[in-house]
């Protein structure tokens, strides 16, 4: 499948916007990235996802893709010529959805609460440094 008309429509602080930028180099895949505003979410956005309303989308070929795992598997999927993201060992590629999963419901919801706070403080410094001590303390907790 080519490469060409690849677009993310993302908002730069989000992790689930970060998981597809990793996915979308690893298979080589070049992309123009669109930056949403969620105060005034632009029209495109709304189209490509009337459902949920929300980043990341992927269009590829003007057919849009949402929800960032999903699009992880899209992207694996359509793009076969190049080295999977996922490992070929059953048991491997099952620890990888494990921690995929993991962060969705375990860690992601930090990194929501950071955007809401993002959008009430105004002060990107401030939450970059709140979104950083959680961070730290997600991480000890999760391996002390």
């Amino acid at each position: 499948m080519a490469d060409t008309n690849v677009v993310l429509l993302d908002f730069w602080p989000s992790s689930y916007g970060m998981r597809v930028k990793i996915a979308l180099p690893e298979k080589g895949i070049s992309y123009e990235c669109k930056q949403e505003d969620f105060e005034a979410k632009s029209s495109l956005l709304l189209e490509m996802n009337p459902v949920h309303k929300m980043i990341p989308v992927l269009i590829h070929n003007a057919k849009p893709i949402c929800e960032s795992l999903n699009i992880v598997q899209y992207i694996d999927e359509a793009w076969k010529h190049k080295p999977s993201l996922l490992p070929s060992d059953p048991y491997k590629r099952s620890q990888a959805r494990f921690w995929g999963d993991y962060i969705d419901k375990n860690v992601s919801y930090m990194h929501s609460f950071t955007l809401h706070l993002q959008l009430l403080v105004k002060n990107s410094k401030l939450v970059i440094f709140i979104e950083a001590f959680l961070i730290v303390n997600i991480v000890l907790v999760i391996y002390m």
